[in-house]
């Protein structure tokens, strides 16, 4: 991060706000916090972030609705923060307009990371999304349609194909299981949570090395996929 982002923490947890802005004030990072989720959506439309972290559990409102009413007027990118034990809340929050998601106790380390996918997949912007997507030896090319793992290209079927494209314009980002039914086999699909599960296992076989402790295609427990790149 070469230039100073400002992200606002809606938390009203005073230790995890003062463990956040300690944390990212070395890495350029100036932090606005809300301890409620009415003050954060005021805050949100006055200071206009580059980002925010928003809690489930705040005091007055529920994160989700927070997060819904963010995505009426805005596309600021959204991380949840969550306690473990709440995947229902994380999946309809993702389902409802946020990009990521992490889980309580977190490290700086992880949340770094999660905020720059956020800031880059924001400054690409609809429809700039890279043709081509790498995660070590895996190439998908969404352009041309191809994928391959090293020299060799893969032949995928159609749905195959679909899935893992939607991961990869998503890249380093969880997905929901209802979105990617939704986009791969159509709304009236979206309860069919084992062709997933069917799916994934083929594409793990079709593309990781070791596919039974996939590096690349990774599962969120609960809640959906993610096409991990770095």
């Amino acid at each position: 991060m070469t230039s100073e982002v400002v992200i606002l923490a809606i938390e009203d947890e005073p230790q995890l706000v003062r463990f956040l802005r300690a944390s990212l004030a070395g890495h350029a990072i100036h932090l606005i916090d809300a301890p409620s989720g009415a003050t954060g959506l005021i805050e949100a439309s006055t200071r206009v972030p580059d980002l925010i972290l928003l809690d489930l559990g705040l005091p007055d409102m529920d994160g989700v609705e927070v997060c819904r009413r963010l995505r009426e007027w805005t596309k600021i990118p959204i991380i949840i923060l969550s306690a473990r034990g709440q995947e229902r809340d994380k999946i309809e929050a993702l389902d409802a307009g946020a990009d990521d998601y992490l889980t309580k106790p977190f490290g700086i380390g992880e949340l770094l990371a999660r905020i720059r996918v956020a800031l880059r997949h924001a400054q690409r912007g609809p429809g700039t999304d890279q043709p081509v997507v790498v995660a070590g030896a895996i190439k998908v090319d969404l352009g041309a349609r191809r994928v391959s793992r090293g020299d060799e290209e893969i032949h995928l079927t159609p749905n195959e194909f679909k899935l893992l494209a939607e991961l990869a314009k998503n890249a380093d980002r969880v997905v929901t299981q209802r979105q990617l039914l939704k986009a791969v086999w159509g709304p009236g699909l979206v309860e069919h949570t084992h062709y997933l599960r069917v799916y994934m296992a083929n594409l793990r076989h079709k593309l990781e090395s070791e596919p039974a402790r996939p590096r690349h295609l990774m599962t969120e427990a609960g809640v959906g996929y993610r096409f991990k790149t770095v």
